[in-house]
């Protein structure tokens, strides 16, 4: 009769994919970054890099979704030790929400201090254009689900952490500044987390705009909670990929978000080469 060796739990798992990170590179990042769809070229900037595909990884899934490539990156980003993921997993494509936040996990593990969430979302506000960033100062959970649903890890966070600052405000105040000062027009505002993998109705389009977004997507909600769990510093920002349903006569496609997104990106490399050394690490912070 053969005897079943207990399952890890998921504090081990994560030890695990901080471990095989770790022992292919020696550079122990201060920052993180996820990059969402179409914005994977970021990580190009990246120097003395170490390419780890997620296939390789403890734990991890491969992706699946256009745009997201699927690989860890960790080098210096303009000066800064920072690892990036290039892709994520989204709860639509099936995945737990345990699954969909074990990546963010891991590199909060590795002893970052902050994370910079990117995506691309529709733009619900008016005044949006495909192109433009919007810098995000609070989020709503309209998924249906929260990643710390279920017996609480008391080695990972408290059972009911404070997300009354979700999103860092001096974190928000430093790519305000350096959005200024490269003359890069950005927006703040309010990001909306929905399940997908449709698109939305013009009337809940309408809808979202009632309760205060100002845009929409299907990501960065569940990384922004694990992350704050963690007692991690956010970030986000939003690259405005297409106008939401029915602010548009023409209908929504992910080439079109890809196609933007890529615009965004030129934007956005921009203002993260500035905003990133201006959030590294300084003796006697806290976080």
């Amino acid at each position: 009769m053969s005897i079943m060796s207990p399952q890890p739990t998921i504090y081990q798992k994560i030890r695990d994919a901080v471990d095989a990170i770790s022992a292919k590179s020696s550079i122990r990042p201060e920052i993180g970054m996820i990059l969402g769809s179409g914005l994977g070229s970021i990580a190009e900037l990246c120097t003395d890099a170490t390419v780890i595909p997620y296939a390789e990884i403890p734990h991890f899934h491969t992706t699946s979704v256009e745009g997201h490539a699927g690989k860890v990156i960790i080098g210096n980003f303009n000066g800064v030790p920072t690892i990036f993921l290039q892709g994520r997993f989204h709860f639509y494509e099936g995945y737990s929400m345990q699954e969909v936040v074990f990546p963010t996990r891991t590199i909060c593990g590795m002893g970052i201090q902050t994370l910079i969430l990117t995506n691309a979302a529709g733009g619900v506000n008016t005044r949006y254009r495909p192109g433009d960033l919007m810098l995000i100062e609070d989020h709503l959970n309209l998924m249906g689900e929260n990643p710390l649903k279920g017996p609480n890890l008391s080695q990972l966070g408290p059972r009911f952490p404070d997300l009354s600052e979700a999103y860092s405000k001096s974190c928000l105040e430093v790519m305000k500044s350096c959005a200024s000062e490269l003359e890069i027009e950005t927006h703040s505002g309010v990001y909306a987390g929905l399940l997908g993998p449709t698109y939305e109705t013009p009337a809940e389009i309408r809808m979202f705009r009632t309760l205060g977004a100002d845009a929409v997507g299907m990501s960065t909600v569940p990384e922004t909670i694990a992350a704050n769990h963690l007692g991690v510093r956010v970030a986000g920002i939003s690259c405005i990929t297409n106008l939401a349903a029915g602010l548009s006569p023409q209908k929504l496609s992910h080439q079109e978000v890809m196609d933007n997104s890529r615009i965004g990106a030129e934007k956005m490399k921009r203002l993260l080469s500035s905003v990133v050394p201006r959030l590294k690490r300084k003796p006697g912070v806290s976080t």
